[in-house]
């Protein structure tokens, strides 16, 4: 099962209520958030870290970059770095690199989130694939992930 079906599957099986979209293959947050037509402080775009040597999801919006120092702080780790491409895979082997979902829950990793997007009404974030960008309320993705909320971003 790819990670996109294991996703949906996951918010099916919870009564969530969502979308899919899809759009030409691309890389970046921002390429994503221009292909989606919405502006990149509303795309949730997810770093994989590892914290104290262990992985952890950190959110942000596709427009700023993860501050690492501030990461530890949050997640009470002596260090923070970014996640190499094998850890990616190994730590989410069903969702393409780079393409990661929000949801840590899904495969036992922590899911920290900067403030800047708690605060809005609707969660975009990338399905799983280059392809794919999912939308749902965040107040139904915050009660499934119980993410921990924080500052942060490094605004560009």
């Amino acid at each position: 099962m790819s990670g996109k079906d294991r996703l949906e599957a996951y918010l099916r099986d919870h009564g969530v209520p969502f979308q899919v979209q899809h759009h030409p293959r691309v890389y970046t947050a921002q390429e994503v958030a221009a292909s989606e037509h919405i502006p990149g402080k509303l795309l949730a775009k997810v770093v994989l870290g590892v914290a104290d040597g262990k992985p952890a999801l950190f959110v942000v919006a596709a427009s700023d970059r993860v501050d690492l120092a501030q990461a530890a702080a949050l997640a009470g780790a002596r260090e923070v770095r970014l996640a190499s491409e094998q850890e990616c895979s190994a730590a989410m082997p069903d969702c393409e690199v780079g393409a990661m979902p929000p949801f840590g829950n899904l495969y036992g990793l922590p899911v920290y989130m900067d403030t800047t997007l708690a605060q809005d009404e609707t969660i975009f974030c990338q399905a799983g694939t280059h392809t794919d960008t999912l939308s749902l309320r965040y107040a139904d993705f915050a009660r499934l992930v119980q993410p921990v909320v924080g500052s942060f971003a490094q605004r560009r």
